[in-house]
């Protein structure tokens, strides 16, 4: 594949809901530019973009795939990502590289939620945007009621710049509204036709719909135009473009992928409409020069010092790790030295080359604005900046959404306990959304991610890349232990078995405090002797690792030394450590002990329809609402504290209640007691468990 320049590059994204045909969009692309004979399937597991082992097992895309495309004398980098809500971290790299975004629309479904999904994540990023609506082949489909519904939506930006010429089974071709001839498919390539007289008196307002977007464009046009005079096809073409690139139109197209209807018509407007990586950024890239933090910017040229930005990583058992990255200014060469800012860390680049789903197709340079990959880079993870190391860069990392499930993993067998730890934290480097941690407290070992599906594949993943085997279960909750009340005890600890004896003897009195532990000592007249007062201490503190309700910590408890008596001989440090901890657990258990729980600050994003079921199912999670917040677009932010042993399916479960359109943060805010009856039901099990 030969270099192109900066004017003659268009990176665009692939979204849209799951099954609209992204997939299958990227095959009749490849089959229409020649890249590949037949036209691959999903069902078959052949497609290009979706080679992983668990995209052919589950039939749709894990991650974000780069094919690349020659037409037009241009190349377009096509980002198929995932439809799927668990991978939308794929899908928010993807559009940090994309200059613009096809939006596919399945005409059966009309506008599902991962297309409203995809809208607002272009219109967050101001993304010029094609519409795509595919399977107009399909029974009962009815183009009016789409654009409709597409117009009701997302407003009067939506343009439909191709009508059907029939609908269902007899879709074989469409009028192209701006140019204003007909497209037919015969079998083999796209060829123009006239346009049926049926066809005229549908599109004349469609048509003027669109001249007015071109008169809007510009001022000398918007004059033209009331004049009544007749626009070029240039000028319909710039000025619509100008249109689409400010995100003021939204161009809809329709075709089939299956029967590869509509594709020709596309790839000429994803050049003729979708920007160059210098239209997104005619003033250059922002980032900071990393010995200054002062601000720098880079130019799209290839005369510039080299800079890119490390969007994605794939770690291949057998190639090792991959580095997708985009660059932003300059050029990068094979066995070129680069700086990572980030790890302050100097990288060799050996092999170039550009991935085209799992195909590499070797390269000696990549110029800015295209997209590129390397192996077995040392340090750089995703997010990274690589820059030229004498005039370093760095760029804003990558947001990535947080984990909002967590699970505790457990090997199927011993010799895996080792491999597991390693294993996952090599897919992390793959998955930015997906992390892991251990509990110190419950010794488990944790991932956290997305959604079930997620998590699903992690597992599977461990499995086959890696040869481990693990369960699922759920995570275990830091309980606490305290006390509501006060009390006064001695703890005595006499031994005598021949030779020398074991004595101490103390009196304490304990009580609830607002601290985690308070230890304070009024001894008078030397009742127990200075040298062992820090043995007391040290075995109250011991105690307090392990309650006398169900083995859970004790916190918030204040000890205080008042009284006791020694032995000359047998005192030691050891006999008032342990006089200490028999005091503690009879104290403990006379100042009325309480399970305690963690209670999570939770804030939930819904759309308002769903505010009903959303504090209805809150409160059977024995949470409590705190406040509402309107956040616009028909959007609520729901405030609210719950138990942190009802919220670990919440993210499944808000899934299934907002269809997907809920979203959620929480974060620990602090401990409360439990209710007594579920209290009994946590203690018996504890001791169950410890029997």
């Amino acid at each position: 594949m030969k270099n192109y320049k900066v004017n003659e590059i268009r990176n665009v994204a692939l979204l849209g809901h799951g099954g609209s045909g992204k997939t299958t969009l990227i095959e009749s692309m490849l089959y229409t530019t020649k890249v590949i004979k037949r036209i691959g399937k999903i069902e078959e597991g052949n497609t290009v973009s979706d080679f992983d082992k668990e995209e052919i097992a589950r039939q749709f895309s894990i991650g974000t795939s780069v094919i690349p495309i020659e037409w037009n004398n241009s190349k377009y980098n096509i980002l198929d990502a995932p439809g799927y809500f668990d991978f939308q971290g794929e899908v928010i790299s993807a559009l940090r590289v994309a200059g613009g975004a096809i939006i596919m629309l399945d005409a059966t479904s009309g506008v599902e939620v991962g297309t409203e999904k995809a809208w607002k994540y272009t219109e967050e990023r101001k993304m010029p945007k094609i519409i795509f609506i595919n399977k107009i082949d399909k029974e009962n489909v009815n183009f009016e009621k789409l654009i409709n519904e597409l117009r009701d939506k997302f407003g009067k930006k939506i343009a439909p710049f191709a009508v059907p010429m029939r609908q269902g089974p007899d879709f074989k071709g469409f009028v192209n509204v701006v140019d204003m001839i007909g497209r037919e498919y015969n079998g083999k390539e796209c060829v123009n036709v006239d346009i049926p007289d049926y066809m005229k008196d549908k599109i004349g307002p469609i048509r003027e719909m669109l001249i007015e977007s071109v008169a809007e464009s510009d001022e000398t046009l918007l004059e033209k135009y009331f004049e009544g005079e007749q626009f070029t096809t240039e000028e319909i073409h710039e000025g619509l473009r100008k249109g689409v690139l400010a995100g003021d139109v939204v161009p809809v197209l329709v075709g089939s992928t299956v029967n590869n209807i509509g594709i020709h018509t596309l790839l000429d407007m994803i050049y003729d409409y979708m920007p160059t990586p210098k239209d997104m950024h005619e003033n250059g890239y922002e980032g900071i020069n990393p010995n200054n933090e002062e601000k720098v910017v880079r130019q799209v040229a290839e005369e510039e010092p080299f800079s890119a930005l490390v969007f994605k990583t794939i770690v291949d058992p057998f190639v090792g790790k991959i580095s997708l990255f985009k660059v932003y200014s300059g050029k990068i060469k094979k066995d070129m030295e680069v700086y990572n800012p980030n790890k302050d860390s100097v990288e060799k680049i050996g092999n170039l080359f550009m991935l085209r789903g799992k195909n590499q197709i070797e390269c000696k340079e990549i110029g800015a604005g295209d997209i590129g990959a390397t192996a077995k880079l040392q340090y750089t993870s995703t997010g990274d900046t690589l820059c030229d190391k004498n005039s370093p860069i760095q760029y804003e990392g990558i947001k990535f959404p947080q984990p909002c499930l967590f699970m505790a993993v457990e090997p199927k067998s011993r010799e895996d306990e080792e491999k597991i730890s390693a294993s996952l934290h090599k897919l992390t480097e793959e998955d930015p959304t997906f992390v892991v941690e251990r509990n110190h407290e419950t010794k488990q070992l944790l991932i956290g991610g997305q959604g079930t599906m997620q998590l699903s594949v992690i597992i599977n993943k461990l499995k086959n890349n890696f040869g481990v085997e693990v369960d699922l279960i759920d995570p275990k909750i830091a309980y606490r232990e305290t006390i509501k009340g006060t009390s006064t005890v001695q703890g005595k600890h006499k031994k005598q078995s021949g030779g020398a004896g074991q004595y101490g003897d103390v009196h304490i009195r304990f009580e609830p405090s607002t601290e985690e532990f308070e230890f304070h000592e009024e001894i008078f007249g030397g009742a127990v002797p200075k040298q062992y007062i820090p043995a007391v201490e040290k075995g109250l503190r011991e105690s307090m690792e392990k309650g006398v309700l169900a083995g859970f910590p004790v916190v918030n408890v204040k000890a205080t030394l008042f009284d006791g008596s020694y032995h000359s001989v047998d005192s030691s440090e050891m006999a008032f450590k342990i006089a200490a901890s028999i005091a503690f657990k009879k104290g403990i258990e006379k100042a009325n002990p309480v399970l305690l729980e963690p209670i999570m600050h939770v804030e939930v994003l819904v759309p308002e329809e769903y505010m009903g079921d959303i504090m209805g199912d809150m409160n059977k999670r024995r949470g409590r609402i705190l406040g509402m917040q309107p956040q616009g677009d028909g959007y609520q932010l729901v405030i609210a504290e719950a138990p942190q042993s009802e919220m670990f399916k919440y993210a499944p479960d808000l899934r299934s209640m907002t269809q997907a359109r809920g979203s959620f943060t929480m974060r620990f805010e602090r401990y409360e007691e439990v209710p007594s009856q579920l209290a009994q039901k946590i203690i018996e099990a504890a001791k169950q468990k410890n029997n």
